[in-house]
């Protein structure tokens, strides 16, 4: 199998940590193939909100997953008793361990992490908990839905699904940029040898919630999310699961694994300023901080997924860190203009991005984009998918409350050799 190829200035100590399976749950493909179709297609995940009822808001456009069908993946477990954050946590983290290869019997007694990253939990179940209980009262209130709140059910159902039987489970409620919080976590737990695997990610479910609090800000689009784009209107919420399947490399090149990607490091931050507005120093060193970790330096990244909500106050402040740290900022993207804004799932699921860009040879577009403001200068990949051979790609997450979180991922093996003409970008 395929060696890494990264060989970083320098890299941490420990073993090298491979990502050999993924799983995505999301408003424009469920499982690699699909997402990566959508992905090179610059797939637009935007339809009119169901989840509950709009009435009222002037805007009611997001990013459901459609035709998401739990019993299809979830078999030990009873579906109908699992809220639809644990859903989406669940199926995504199955198709990971199947895209691995990984028959879960062979996990039970190793040791392992399952780690979840989260912004509400069952954030459906706590819309249904506050109305039933204010409109009829709480003795109206079904007995199941408070039990399936804590977050912690988003790791602890999929040890139970998987039968798991020595895993540590940690549910990381770290909002939007939980899902880097997690892999990071876990990254760590098998670089340090205290897991032998781990199954890592983020999930939320849409919300009444969540959509009416951003609505009040002012920032949710009318139609569409336009990230770095002069005209940007503000974000769409969504929903969704990403899951990563990781091991140490020489475990995954032992059993003939195939391998997406290596882990090469992450940063954190905290602003501890104000509790929504980013801030650019506490980003810069965010970055600075995962190439340090990483044994990266600006010029090796080759690739930005950005955090890109499309609101003015994210865009162009991730786009000035940008500027400060690399002395030529790389391609730019957001993937939050195809899948919205998917909170504790959001750059789980970019992660995933990154981790199919690598492998697969090609640049996500930013969809929606029509003129780059000039107060962010980057080169946003509009509209359409780019060929690119890349060894290190960038994944930025930054959330309410001045948590930031940077991934360092790296190319697993040689660059891929050229595509035939015309020929997509997707395929492995």
């Amino acid at each position: 199998m395929r060696p890494s190829a990264w060989q970083g200035s320098a890299p941490p100590s420990g073993r090298p940590v491979a990502v050999t399976g993924i799983g995505p749950v999301s408003s424009t493909g469920i499982g690699v193939e699909a997402f990566a179709e959508a992905l090179a297609a610059g797939r637009s995940g935007v339809s009119p909100i169901r989840a509950f009822d709009t009435t009222g808001f002037a805007h009611t456009n997001g990013c459901e997953v459609r035709g998401f069908e739990p019993d299809r993946e979830i078999r030990r477990l009873d579906p109908t008793r699992l809220g639809r954050a644990s859903q989406l946590a669940v199926t995504a983290a199955v198709l990971a361990v199947r895209d691995a290869r990984v028959d879960p019997a062979g996990l039970a007694e190793l040791p392992g992490i399952v780690c979840v990253g989260t912004t509400d939990g069952e954030s459906q179940d706590l819309d249904r908990l506050t109305e039933v209980c204010v409109r009829q009262g709480p003795e109206k209130l079904p007995p199941e839905v408070p039990g399936r709140i804590p977050a912690g059910w988003l790791s602890v159902s999929i040890a139970h699904e998987l039968q798991l039987r020595r895993v540590e489970a940690v549910t990381l409620p770290t909002a939007c940029a939980a899902g880097n919080y997690a892999i990071g976590c876990a990254y760590d737990a098998i670089r340090t040898g205290e897991a032998d695997y781990a199954i890592c990610g983020g999930a939320d479910a849409m919300c009444r919630k969540t959509f009416a609090g951003f609505y009040r800000l002012g920032t949710i689009a009318p139609e569409v999310c336009q990230p770095f784009d002069a005209d940007r209107q503000g974000i769409l919420t969504g929903e969704g699961a990403g899951m990563i399947f990781m091991e140490p490399l020489d475990a995954a090149l032992a059993r003939g694994a195939p391998v997406y990607a290596v882990v090469l490091g992450y940063g954190l931050s905290c602003d501890a300023r104000h509790p929504v507005a980013p801030d650019l120093a506490s980003i810069v060193t965010c970055m600075r901080n995962a190439h340090r970790n990483a044994g990266v330096k600006p010029e090796d990244v080759d690739l930005i997924s950005a955090h890109g909500t499309g609101t003015r106050a994210n865009d162009l402040t991730e786009a000035a860190a940008i500027r400060q740290v690399f002395p030529t900022a790389p391609p730019t993207v957001a993937i939050k203009s195809m899948i919205g804004h998917t909170m504790g799932a959001a750059s789980a699921l970019a992660g995933i991005a990154c981790v199919l860009a690598l492998d697969r040879g090609f640049i996500p577009p930013t969809i929606n984009h029509v003129r780059t403001d000039p107060e962010c200068g980057l080169d946003c990949v509009p509209n359409q998918a780019r060929r690119a051979s890349l060894k290190v790609v960038q994944n930025n997450a930054f959330a309410f409350g001045g948590n930031n979180a940077i991934l360092i991922l790296g190319r697993a093996g040689p660059p891929a050799g050229a595509p035939e003409p015309g020929a997509p970008p997707w395929p492995r």
